[in-house]
């Protein structure tokens, strides 16, 4: 398991994809930093909803986790080198924990840091914010890394459904369509948020702090364990 772990830590760690990661996990501060430098001050509700809900939560959080999650399974699925971890004696469960805990250890201090910079200069250094944030976005991290994981395993167009999954899902009909959001991972992040810190996003329905959190780890556990399916009943050549 933790040889695994490692493997899969050095496999997501190319020099491009880390500097793709950097750039989008930085765009969020740099927005903050504009705005607070605007003459025409931003509302809080409208930073919330931009800032933290569209752009962090809704946009780059699954984007960077995306880069990394799609070809944990991917790489070798592509290259048909998976075959020398499934037929080793190692249990399946011992192969997907340590794809998906590399896929946050790599992704998750990009968001994790952006996150923590945009709320601590957005809200002036309140801590209270800046950890409910910074806390929410890690769990979305999580959340979108076992789908991601889960969806590189079953297909070699991982990237291109993601994006569509991004682009549609969490873009487009999770903000115009109020019922599908109960199915989004930016919603239940966004409760978290507004859960560990009632002033975020007051202005929004949200399910309690207690629901969002189950919901996340049923997601987590849920795609973890489709993924452990798959490894236990995909043809590997």
């Amino acid at each position: 398991m933790r040889s695994v772990y490692f493997l899969t830590i050095r496999q997501l760690s190319g020099r491009w994809r880390l500097a793709i990661m950097a750039v989008l996990a930085g765009l969020p501060v740099l927005i903050t930093v504009l705005m607070l430098r605007s003459a025409d001050a931003t509302s809080v509700a409208d930073f919330e909803s931009t800032v933290l809900g569209t752009m962090l939560a809704g946009s780059i959080a699954p984007l960077v986790v995306l880069a990394i999650a799609a070809v944990a399974f991917g790489n070798e699925v592509e290259d048909r080198t998976l075959a020398n971890l499934t037929l080793s004696p190692v249990p399946r469960w011992q192969i997907a924990v340590p794809k998906l805990l590399a896929t946050v250890s790599v992704a998750g201090p990009f968001v994790g840091a952006s996150a923590m910079l945009t709320a601590h200069m957005a809200f002036l250094g309140e801590w209270p914010a800046t950890i409910a944030i910074t806390v929410s976005t890690l769990v979305g991290v999580a959340m979108y890394a076992s789908m991601f994981v889960w969806l590189g395993l079953v297909s070699t167009q991982a990237i291109g459904i993601g994006l569509l999954y991004i682009v549609l899902w969490e873009g487009f009909f999770t903000g115009y369509v109020s019922g599908v959001r109960l199915l989004s991972i930016r919603y239940h992040a966004i409760a978290l948020m507004h859960g560990l810190d009632p002033r975020r996003f007051e202005a929004d329905q949200h399910v309690s702090l207690v629901v969002a959190a189950v919901v996340a780890l049923a997601v987590i556990g849920g795609f973890l364990a489709l993924a452990l399916r798959r490894l236990r009943t995909m043809d590997v050549p």
